[in-house]
């Protein structure tokens, strides 16, 4: 079935989530995170207080956008796995899928990098976000896999994945390595590729 066209109202919910993500970057990034109010947010991206808390529930949340996004793409790619993958090789290919285009390598991946070490709600909200995703990637990747992963095997390799990902972007961005979006997203991608080599085995 081809994907449906984006009703008019859910393109301009998109276009306002997004100014909403862009002004709370340019804040952060020139005023401060607690310096920031969401009043102040909402004010750049020319909405209500209460408008915002429609699209976000918190000033942290504007930093995890696409946080649901990729885990929704993980499990698609568990469930639309091919002859022959193997766990490791879907994990992969969904992160491969949901860092294309995404914000992982980019401005905002960067902020919240350097928020999430200085800004406890900050990096209590990530945790929390990465601790959901991998209990629900790994649920469907265990009922995927029977034969070769349990519940504990499976939370062990999506942590694995998870973990991987995270310190390979944290030596990028703290390290301040130089390069396009692509070429700093290839660089992890192959790290993770690398880090995960045992699982094949």
């Amino acid at each position: 079935m081809p994907p449906t066209t984006p009703s008019l109202r859910d393109r301009k919910r998109a276009r306002t989530r997004q100014a909403i993500v862009d002004a709370a970057v340019e804040l952060f990034e020139r005023d401060g995170y607690d310096e920031t109010t969401v009043a102040d947010i909402a004010a750049a991206a020319e909405i209500g207080t209460r408008t915002f808390f429609s699209y976000f529930p918190s000033k942290e949340e504007v930093l995890f956008p696409e946080m649901d996004g990729r885990v929704r793409t993980s499990i698609a790619a568990i469930a639309d796995r091919r002859p022959g993958e193997r766990p490791v090789d879907v994990l992969l290919r969904g992160l491969d899928e949901a860092s294309a285009g995404s914000d992982m390598t980019g401005r905002l991946g960067a902020l919240r990098m350097r928020l999430a070490l200085t800004v406890p709600a900050v990096r209590g909200r990530g945790l929390q976000l990465q601790h959901d995703g991998l209990r629900e990637i790994a649920r469907h990747l265990a009922a995927a896999f029977p034969d070769e992963l349990d519940d504990v095997r499976a939370g062990a390799l999506v942590g694995a994945f998870i973990g991987a990902v995270t310190g390979a972007l944290d030596v990028l961005f703290t390290s301040g390595a130089t390069g396009s979006e692509e070429d700093l997203r290839t660089r992890m991608k192959e790290a993770t590729a690398a880090a995960l080599d045992p699982w094949r085995r």
